[in-house]
């Protein structure tokens, strides 16, 4: 039988009571005040880099400024094309997506029927 024992020693000090503040400036680098901030020098026909798996982790405040903008022409990169209503799934509703590259779309019928009637493009990609 063998015995092990460990001790932990942290050299961390201790938390601070109030968290630090930003010393970037809001909007000045890589803070913004609003998601219409962020999107505002977006063109028509840029290529979108979208995070998230799934439904989880989607950036929801970016998609819905990028439909109130009217951007369109996009070309999507994205692990998903979204589903009806929801969020890759409201731009492809808007027709605001021209070409999808993705690993899964299985779940949205506006995809399905935009790429069956040839509107839109699609590259499959392995995950």
């Amino acid at each position: 039988i063998w015995s092990v024992n460990f001790s932990v020693k942290s050299d961390s000090p201790e938390p601070e009571a109030e968290p630090k503040k930003l010393k970037t400036p809001v909007g000045d680098g890589k803070y913004f005040k609003s998601a219409e901030q962020v999107i505002s020098d977006i063109p028509d026909g840029a290529k979108l880099l979208v995070g998230g798996f799934g439904l989880c982790g989607i950036p929801e405040n970016l998609i819905n400024a990028l439909l109130k903008r009217g951007c369109k022409d996009l070309t999507v990169v994205s692990n998903n094309a979204g589903v009806d209503d929801w969020g890759l799934g409201l731009l492809l509703n808007e027709k605001r997506i021209k070409r999808m590259i993705a690993s899964y779309v299985g779940e949205n019928a506006e995809f399905e029927r935009q790429y069956l009637s040839g509107e839109l493009e699609v590259e499959l990609t392995p995950q």
